[in-house]
């Protein structure tokens, strides 16, 4: 058994040492926790798929602290990579570009892509200057589960098996980052996040296209596509309306069920009702497990599927 640090921010240096020895390390990014690894580590960065329990086909995203670091890591860069970067960075917005052939291919899947985005937690950002290299992270989890949006959430899943986790509190936005691919013209929205398609075409100009968030055979370019994600042990029943949950309720009083709805009430007989938000999504979610809720039921209404992000998120959770 390992023993896991927990470390403060002010303990930056030591996770830099361990993260140089190879070791992973969790930190938070303004999104959810990642689990580092330098990314010209290929050692650490097959450790990180062995402690997530993660598919080796299902590709990393590299985290990089300065504009400059891009080209340690990709080539033939457009020029549309710099416009967005300028727009976006440092924040919750990954592209993807052609690899650099110095990456090792364990970071992408075997694939020559290589996700990239700047976060913009300072944690992060001084953790990847530090180390001298960018970092890949993909949410300090379990392969499957809900995302870590507390450093509770990363010792929960990986206690005495983590080397260390730095604790940043709570992450800002609790949902992972929009994903964009730049292989072809127009661009691709591959996964919905906080920065939305609509933002991305201010920025660029034109329409960009939206791809099937949810490949389920061949090589993927981005993280959150091919595999079941972000799903409780819990079940999970998603409704479009409060009349089909309401009479889900009434035709099954032996349930003890967390209800999810976007609205700060719901009156309830038995159970517990929160207001659901892509902030809280994760933690609501690994705590229907904790509490032991027999079902997680959720009213995916109107004002529900305004949001892209969430809604995406909990489409693959109830797959």
């Amino acid at each position: 058994m390992v023993l896991t640090e927990k470390l403060n921010p002010q303990d930056i240096l030591r996770a830099v040492q361990l993260l140089k020895q190879g070791h992973v390390v969790a930190f938070p990014t303004e999104t959810v926790y990642g689990l580092g690894a330098p990314i010209f580590d290929p050692d650490a960065v097959a450790a990180i798929f062995e402690l997530k329990r993660r598919p080796s086909d299902n590709p990393l995203i590299a985290h990089i602290a300065t504009l400059d670091q891009i080209h340690e890591i990709a080539i033939d860069i457009p020029p549309l990579f710099f416009v967005l970067a300028q727009a976006f960075f440092p924040g919750p917005l990954t592209l993807i570009l052609k690899k650099h052939p110095a990456v090792p291919s364990i970071v992408s899947g075997g694939m020559d892509t290589i996700a990239v985005r700047m976060p913009q937690d300072p944690i992060a950002r001084r953790l990847i200057a530090e180390v001298g290299q960018p970092l890949v992270a993909p949410s300090a989890n379990l392969s499957g589960k809900p995302s870590a949006t507390h450093c509770e959430h990363v010792l929960e899943d990986f206690m005495g098996s983590l080397k260390a986790v730095i604790d940043g509190g709570p992450t800002e936005l609790g949902i992972e980052s929009t994903v964009v691919s730049l292989l072809q013209d127009p661009p691709q929205l591959l996964r919905p996040g906080s920065i939305t398609k609509e933002q991305i075409e201010d920025v660029i100009g034109y329409l960009i296209e939206q791809a099937d968030s949810h490949v389920k055979e061949g090589p993927v370019t981005s993280p959150g596509m091919k595999y079941r994600h972000y799903a409780p042990l819990t079940p999970l029943k998603l409704f479009r309306t409060e009349n089909d949950l309401r009479e889900y309720l009434a035709n099954h009083p032996q349930e003890c069920p967390m209800v999810l709805t976007r609205y700060t009430s719901f009156d309830l007989v038995k159970g517990d009702h929160y207001c659901l938000s892509a902030k809280q999504l994760y933690a609501l979610l690994r705590l229907a497990d904790v509490r032991c809720y027999s079902i997680i039921l959720i009213l995916g209404d109107e004002s529900l599927l305004k949001d892209p992000a969430l809604t995406n998120r909990l489409l693959r959770a109830s797959q």
